[in-house]
Order: structure tokens, then C-alpha cells, then sequence
């Protein structure tokens, strides 16, 4: 699917995806990643959601995100419990969604103006 949204300026915003890739600013991507607003971090080291840690999300602290969107791949699926109160613990609000799902989230999150990030696993 291609996505067609209007006046982001210098940001990085979701331009595109499909199965087991995501185009950001019309370049492609086929590995999982971290976006944020003024911020690419590619190759996150993530192979699974069953596996995910809090370590995996906080390298995001320093950019103070009012919430992060966990893009799960083409399946909806939920970390396990602990993750999800050890991450509210420190104050980090999270969704989670499809990877489909979170590339739309995040681009209405970034036009509106809000500090989002979104982990994905592609």
C-alpha cells in the first residue's frame, strides 16, 4: 500500500508498506526498525515479540516519546505481561498494534504534533 500525506517537512513519516517491508520517505526498509519524528534507528535487534525486554526500548528514554507504537508484524500480538508493567514503570505509555496499523498511527501522531516513536517488527 502507498500512503499519501501532505507537509511533514524535515520528518520521518511512512510513505509506504507491504508485506515484510515499510518505506520511510520513499526508501525501503526490510528489517526492523525504531522511528521517531527527527530520528532513524535502524537494524533494531529484536527477533520476536515473545523476546522482547525493557532493554530493547531504553535507548528511547533520552527522547522523552509521549507514547511508543510496538508494531507486531503482519499478526496482532501481545508481549508478554511483565514487559508491559515494567515499561509503565518508567513512565513509557504503549500501543500495540500490527505493523500496518502502527506505520498509519504513527503518521496521524506525528502531523498532529505529538513526540511518538514506533518499534517495528517488520
Amino acid at each position: 500500500m502507498k500512503l499519501h500525506l501532505a507537509n511533514f517537512a524535515q520528518q520521518y513519516i511512512f510513505t509506504g508498506y507491504g508485506e515484510g517491508y515499510v518505506l520511510i520517505n520513499q526508501t525501503r526498509y526490510e528489517k526492523n526498525l525504531i522511528v521517531l519524528p527527527d530520528q532513524l534507528i535502524e537494524d533494531w535487534p529484536v527477533l520476536s515479540v515473545q523476546e522482547l525486554q525493557v532493554q530493547h526500548f531504553e535507548g528511547l528514554l533520552p527522547h522523552s516519546p509521549e507514547i511508543i507504537l510496538l508494531g507486531t508484524g503482519a499478526q496482532h500480538k501481545f508481549p508478554n505481561h511483565t514487559l508491559l508493567s515494567q515499561l509503565t514503570k518508567l513512565g513509557i505509555g504503549i500501543e500495540i498494534m500490527d505493523t500496518k496499523a502502527c506505520c498509519r498511527t504513527y503518521n496521524i501522531l506525528v502531523e498532529e504534533g505529538r513526540r511518538v516513536a514506533a518499534a517495528l517488527l517488520i
